[in-house]
């Protein structure tokens, strides 16, 4: 293997399009209720929504992913998460129905008995990793990749090369 690591940046034209057309639906909300009623309550309702799809639409853009035999780092936009690979108990496919993850971009959420942090684009498969030791409240990780076979190869490969290796004195 000449990279011992994995690099995947996944992105999803059709959740920044829907992103984008509610930032510019709760704008255009907004511009109308303080130009008929001046400020009002809805009127703060609707700048909200349009603030939060606007950070939506900046931060969930692009999900990076990053395996090394060490760790797993996942980014989106200011929010990163990273996983130590020794910390894997099990990894597999999630079949995880759509409608209970909930979205595109980051979510937390018991599936299963077991507290689940999701990095996701609702569109493509994820991986799901079992933690042996909790990190906070999570004990699993899912996320999205567009080569699932491979992620689960290369933290199969790891684990197994773990295995193999001698403890060093």
């Amino acid at each position: 293997m000449d990279n011992p690591n994995y690099d995947e940046r996944i992105s999803s034209n059709r959740t920044e399009a829907l992103f984008l057309v509610l930032t510019l639906v709760f704008l255009l909300l907004s511009v109308w209720r303080i130009n008929y009623f001046w400020f009002d309550f809805w009127a703060g309702i609707f700048l909200f929504f349009f603030f939060m799809f606007l950070f939506y639409s900046l931060n969930y853009r692009t999900l990076i992913l990053r395996l090394t035999p060490e760790v797993l780092v996942l980014q989106f936009g200011i929010f990163t998460w990273t996983i130590s690979l020794d910390n894997a108990e099990k990894c597999f496919l999630d079949e995880t129905s759509l409608w209970r993850i909930g979205g595109a971009g980051i979510h937390f959420s018991p599936v299963h008995g077991r507290y689940r942090a999701m990095f996701n684009f609702l569109e493509y498969p994820r991986v799901v990793i079992k933690l042996r030791r909790k990190k906070g409240i999570v004990r699993d990780i899912a996320f999205t990749t567009r080569h699932p076979e491979e992620v689960l190869s290369f933290i199969q490969d790891t684990q197994l090369a773990e295995k193999a290796t001698p403890p060093a004195f």
